[in-house]
């Protein structure tokens, strides 16, 4: 079978294209990268010296015309998490208008006006997705559901976290596959048993197997108008109903807990250290050591709020340094820079403690060495990048099954 030709919205530093093009059956066609808080585009930077210009898109994908992006047979990304209801539903028109901004509709603009819409989808997002908002956990992960449902997909999901499947960083996101009536692979999970799909059958249990936690797995059917799913789904404020694997097929939904079945190798935070080579600035000067070990440790004390209100604040203490018998915990954002802080990494070297560099930041992600370097971008940037990047590795092997069971299915 011919590589499949990809979309690559919300491309940040190009995660899910290095993950998918290191397979061989991926081409990517077409890539969006924009970042609205900031007049320099760096990320598009890094995304274009690595990659190349040439069919890149450095606009706001709100402003993109549909008929710009070239067919695909995939469209994937890792788009922000916001919210998701709906504002309201236009008469006559050919769907619903979300609150402006949330880029979610923007993906569904484009799936609704493609005549040629993309077979599969392959989506990335936190964890937290599928509990969000507060008021009505799940509601949004239901909107989501409903609409693509309604544009011909079913849709499978999956809470991993990469360090479960022995790479190097604890870091959890909810992934999912979805697949177009127009596919065999819609009918395939479309007649397949749900349990069966969600523990053995289906791509992603088959990339990374799972056990069930529980063997009570929950249904429930979604309200068919999408404007009643963002108004009332779990209006009575209780726990989200999806849990970490799951698939919806015609608005139907069958959800299950489940575990990581993994016995493979495994890599750990020692693993990707430069050994040596880190530059000198990255130490922790002994005069900040106590700054650090505050952040990092325990705490009970009084605060008190710009308004003059004392409360009890409490916390507990941190590992540190940072264990590097383990993976890592998961890179933030605001891994960069040198001020003290309570969720960047510190380790112990035979030279002292210090942060972690952006060559190892990189490797935490599984991206190549110094993807990130580039004139006119800080450290502190290229740790951002990978604070809001994913992990390749997880995009590389479903990527590559997916590939296989579509090919199976054509043969």
């Amino acid at each position: 079978m011919q590589q499949l030709k990809v979309c690559e919205l919300f491309a940040g530093v190009g995660g899910f294209r290095l993950g998918l093009e290191n397979t061989g059956h991926y081409k990517v066609v077409w890539s969006n990268q924009w970042e609205p808080s900031t007049k320099t585009q760096h990320a598009s930077m890094v995304y274009e010296t690595r990659f190349g210009a040439k069919n890149h898109s450095n606009t706001n994908i709100e402003e993109v015309a549909s008929d710009l992006i070239p067919d695909h047979d995939i469209l994937v990304g890792g788009f922000p998490c916001q919210d998701y209801s709906v504002a309201t539903s236009l008469k006559n028109s050919k769907g619903l208008l979300g609150k402006k901004g949330v880029l979610w509709w923007s993906i569904h603009r484009i799936l609704s006006e493609k005549e040629k819409k993309p077979k599969y989808l392959f989506l990335e997002n936190v964890d937290r997705l599928l509990k969000s908002p507060s008021a009505q956990r799940g509601r949004d992960f239901a909107v989501m559901l409903r609409s693509l449902c309604d544009l011909g997909y079913a849709v499978e999901w999956r809470v991993i976290n990469a360090a479960d499947y022995g790479m190097p960083q604890r870091r959890r996101r909810v992934f999912f596959l979805a697949y177009h009536e127009s596919t065999n692979m819609y009918g395939s999970i479309s007649n397949a048993n749900p349990l069966d799909w969600l523990l053995k059958t289906g791509t992603i249990p088959t990339t990374f197997p799972v056990n069930s936690a529980s063997q009570k797995m929950v249904s429930f059917d979604l309200e068919k108008d999408l404007v009643s799913v963002s108004d009332s789904f779990n209006a009575e404020k209780g726990l989200s109903p999806f849990l970490s694997s799951g698939i919806c097929v015609d608005g139907k939904v069958s959800t299950l807990k489940t575990e990581p079945s993994y016995d493979g190798k495994r890599t750990f935070l020692s693993d990707v250290l430069e050994n040596g080579t880190a530059s000198p600035e990255l130490f922790i000067p002994d005069s900040d050591l106590h700054k650090w070990e505050y952040l990092k440790g325990s705490k009970k004390e009084i605060r008190k709020t710009k308004a003059g209100f004392e409360y009890n604040y409490s916390e507990g203490s941190m590992t540190f340094p940072d264990a590097l018998d383990q993976p890592s915990r998961t890179v933030i954002t605001g891994e960069g820079g040198k001020s003290p802080s309570r969720f960047k990494h510190v380790i112990q070297t035979s030279k002292g403690l210090r942060r972690l560099s952006p060559i190892e930041l990189e490797r935490l992600n599984m991206f190549p060495d110094n993807h990130t370097k580039l004139d006119g971008i800080s450290d502190a940037k290229r740790a951002f990048f990978m604070g809001n990047a994913l992990v390749v590795g997880i995009v590389e092997q479903i990527g590559s099954e997916l590939f296989r069971k579509i090919s199976q299915l054509e043969e």
